[in-house]
């Protein structure tokens, strides 16, 4: 184990809400709230103006409204925040090549690997300028955690929230991991938790004590080993760069449970070809289509299909998901669907028309068209004006909706370099009224290139965690 803090841990400060906040200036200093917004959507990020109320990532939506009835509740904008991550992975890679994205807004960086740092000054030099350069770049704040390994420089950041440096220093690391509760290390979840706890064992010190014999008697060989490891602040885990994919997927979770199965069967083919977008995104192809289904009871199946070779043909993935979807009993209702490419490869192979369902005949193409139109037929009385989204008026300019309902929709008119904007109200379908691209938070933003393509397909209900 290296003996130089010179790995970081960079964690943006509750990302998806701040990312809110400095878009919407009438929400800087408020309780701001990201996620789901239906009957059972989650909270995704809380600003820590809603902290203070008790709300906190993965609550319940409805519990999040009764402790904090008065914050801003806002369906997220991923490819806004997407386009933002970039940016400061890009910071990142600019340290070292060494860089472990953990998700959009957190990531392991190697500063010995690319020569940014050799010790304790040149680590903290590194944290400083890479969090003003964040903060320059972004109009956002991290916080950094620096330390001889991955799970101390992860411990260390989570003591420098927010907005905060934290170097752990060479020689002070079991002093510092002793009393804090076994939660704290890696591979400790509330299961095992509780298991230590039922052994009398709470804090790291207590873990350590209980020596590594003990620890492969409760928890089993592996897990015994690691954690009495990690208890003695030893940790060999190199950072990984750019860790691939090994799947890609999409998911929705419905308000109401969907009971009609050709409902469920159209729900299906339209998170396929969300899925292939996605994939040919990525310039990815996979062999194995994986279908979940949750159904009214929360029990979860997944169902896949292995094909003869890598595609990304979205009527191969249409039919393999109709298919997988045909053993599935949903008669009573379902409450979440999925579908997903594993297998990945970046290569297609151009003749599995016929590995999915023979010979693609004109019969078969002209289901396809059907299908197509139903699926994308205007049933909706009104336009979907989802809270939080950016909105263009032909008079007013830019804007973002507050809320809408009762064929009505309110919008503030205000951008990120602006001041708090004035609010109106307009029918849902007021022809002046058309869904915009997010805006650059600062202009080093818009100079770095947050593009068009931010603009999300519309949140249904569920809101997924960095």
């Amino acid at each position: 184990m290296r003996n130089a803090p010179t790995i970081l841990h960079l964690d943006m400060d509750a990302f998806f809400a701040s990312v809110e906040q400095a878009s919407k200036p009438s929400l800087r200093g408020k309780a701001v709230v990201v996620g789901g917004l239906g009957p059972r959507g989650v909270v995704a990020t809380a600003s820590y103006e809603a902290r203070v109320f008790g709300v906190h990532s993965a609550m319940p939506m409805a519990q999040a409204r009764r402790l904090a009835p008065n914050a801003a509740y806002l369906v997220p904008r991923f490819g806004l925040y997407r386009s933002i991550s970039e940016q400061v992975m890009a910071l990142l890679r600019a340290l070292s090549p060494l860089v472990e994205p953990l998700s959009l807004d957190e990531a392991f960086v190697d500063l010995e690997a690319g020569g940014t740092a050799w010790d304790e000054q040149s680590a903290r030099l590194a944290g400083a300028r890479l969090r003003a350069d964040i903060r320059a770049a972004t109009g956002l704040t991290g916080s950094v955690g620096l330390a001889a390994s991955k799970m101390l420089a992860k411990i260390a950041s989570e003591q420098a929230k927010p907005d905060g440096l934290v170097l752990i220093e060479p020689g002070t690391e079991r002093a510092m991991l002793g009393p804090m509760p076994v939660r704290t290390l890696p591979g400790v979840g509330p299961a095992t938790g509780d298991h230590l706890r039922r052994a009398g064992i709470t804090t790291v010190d207590e873990l350590a004590e209980a020596g590594e014999d003990e620890l492969v008697r409760l928890l089993g060989k592996a897990h015994g080993h690691a954690l009495y490891a990690m208890a003695l602040a030893r940790d060999e885990r190199p950072v990984v760069a750019e860790r691939e994919a090994k799947s890609v997927s999409v998911e929705d979770t419905y308000d109401v449970d969907i009971h009609d199965r050709v409902r469920v069967g159209l729900e299906v083919q339209r998170l396929a070809d969300r899925c292939v977008r996605r994939l040919r995104g990525a310039g990815l192809s996979g062999r194995t289509i994986v279908l979940k289904v949750r159904r009214y009871d929360f029990s979860t199946l997944t169902r896949s299909e292995t094909l003869r070779g890598p595609t990304d043909d979205p009527a191969v993935v249409r039919e393999a998901a109709a298919r997988l979807l045909d053993s599935v009993d949903t008669t009573g209702g379902v409450r979440l669907l999925g579908v997903g490419v594993s297998g990945l490869a970046d290569y297609t192979q151009e003749d599995l028309f016929a590995q999915a369902a023979g010979e693609l005949t004109e019969t078969a193409a002209a289901e396809e068209v059907v299908t197509d139109s139903a699926e994308h037929q205007p049933t909706p009385a009104e336009r979907r004006w989802p809270a939080g989204h950016d909105i263009r008026h032909t008079e007013f300019g830019h804007g973002w909706v507050q809320g809408s309902g009762l064929g009505r929709v309110t919008v503030r008119f205000e951008t990120p370099d602006s001041g708090p904007g004035r609010v109106r109200t307009f029918r849902v379908e007021d022809p002046a009224l058309e869904p915009a691209d997010p805006l650059p938070l600062t202009a080093g933003a818009a100079s770095s290139g947050l593009r068009g393509g931010a603009r999300d397909e519309g949140a249904r209900g569920a809101a997924s965690s960095p």
